[in-house]
């Protein structure tokens, strides 16, 4: 046998064998490579911290791994749990008192009945009023019980997420310690130059940078700035609203209006039409522009990407990962960008040649 005709049957079957086993492999660690791609993205941020513990413990990587990992959860973990605690009290509380207390307004409202009486097919509806605010009596004390359920209870779900968040840190200890290993030997495998890879790498770390501050400034700000409208018209648990606007915001085009907007509407029908415009107008001027303002300033200058890549990546991330998405929806458009440049450079000549041809062709 010629044996040119051997080493191509020896690669064939080289190549057979790792896609089939990495396939395989892949298939078996599915449930946690979001576990495992999170932790490998917050590792490579806090390389620079755990540079400098490796200076400060003499090359000692296990400890420097160890102590970077500490002083992440201290940073970021305990301050978010501790928002979390105090996010759920106030739920807690406004599903036992500001619902019902709600309820009890429905009922004798004259702001709403008002409101009820200018409608164009009150008269057909004037009958009903009863059972109209019967019934959203029994939706508001449905939805008090769905609150205090959904955070007061202990479910499977929770201690999956702690299980994985478990995952999390003992993964992101390793790629600390050994992150750099495991980057030359990918790097080694793949079929790349080597600026193109640095190209890659680089592109990936700025654009996780990027989006991530850009998110939790916009965030910080939204939810700050919505909560505390929301304290000064005076509605209960602003905390809690604040915070759950600062997670919505994240959304784009949907974001903060879910909460404000019902909480506008709920003033107007309580009688409260001054505080009610005034919080109409703070949140759609100020809060609303928040995210079009500083996400392109933000995000698009650092990652250099035009808005609709941002837009899409992050949609396409939340609808693909759920909230994680955030992150690395946005990273994967970037990767898919500067894929596409490397492309149009290494094949450069070839396209001109096409074009060439078309024009020629054409003419």
């Amino acid at each position: 046998m010629n044996p040119n005709n051997t080493l191509n049957i020896n690669r064939i079957v080289v190549l057979l064998a790792v896609i089939l086993i990495s396939g395989l492999f892949l298939s078996m660690v599915r449930p946690f490579l979001l576990t495992i791609l999170l932790a490998g993205i917050f590792a490579g941020l806090q390389v620079p911290l755990f540079n400098r513990f490796l200076a400060l413990s003499g090359q000692r990587r296990s400890l420097s791994a160890a102590m970077t990992l500490v002083a992440f959860l201290l940073s970021f973990i305990l301050p978010l749990a501790g928002l979390v605690t105090v996010v759920a009290t106030q739920a807690i509380s406004l599903s036992r008192t500001a619902i019902p207390l709600i309820r009890e307004q429905l009922k004798g409202s004259a702001g709403f009945n008002n409101l009820l009486t200018q409608l164009p097919f009150y008269h057909d509806i004037e009958s009903y009023s009863d059972l109209i605010l019967q019934k959203a009596a029994e939706y508001l004390g449905r939805l008090g019980s769905a609150v205090f359920d959904s955070i007061s209870a202990i479910t499977y779900s929770a201690a999956y997420d702690l299980f994985l968040f478990l995952i999390f840190c003992y993964t992101m200890f390793f790629f600390l310690k050994d992150g750099q290993r495991l980057m030359e030997k990918i790097q080694a495998y793949v079929p790349l130059n080597e600026s193109d890879q640095q190209r890659l790498l680089d592109r990936f770390l700025s654009v996780t940078r990027a989006t991530m501050k850009g998110s939790l400034v916009i965030a910080l700000l939204q939810g700050s700035l919505a909560g505390l409208a929301f304290y000064v018209v005076g509605i209960e648990s602003a905390v809690f609203w604040g915070t759950v606007m600062a997670v919505l915001s994240i959304m784009p085009l949907v974001g903060s209006p879910i909460i404000w907007i019902p909480a506008t509407i709920g003033m107007a029908i309580s009688g409260h039409y001054l505080q009610a415009a005034g919080l109409a107008l703070f949140c759609s001027l100020v809060v609303g522009q928040i995210d079009n303002i500083l996400r392109p300033i933000l995000v698009g200058r650092d990652t250099q990407m035009h808005e609709l890549f941002i837009f899409f990546g992050t949609l396409g991330g939340l609808g693909m990962f759920g909230i994680p998405g955030i992150i690395i929806g946005p990273v994967i458009a970037a990767l898919f960008v500067t894929v596409w440049e490397i492309y149009g450079e290494t094949f450069s000549e070839a396209l001109v040649d096409i074009r060439k041809a078309k024009g020629g062709g054409s003419e």
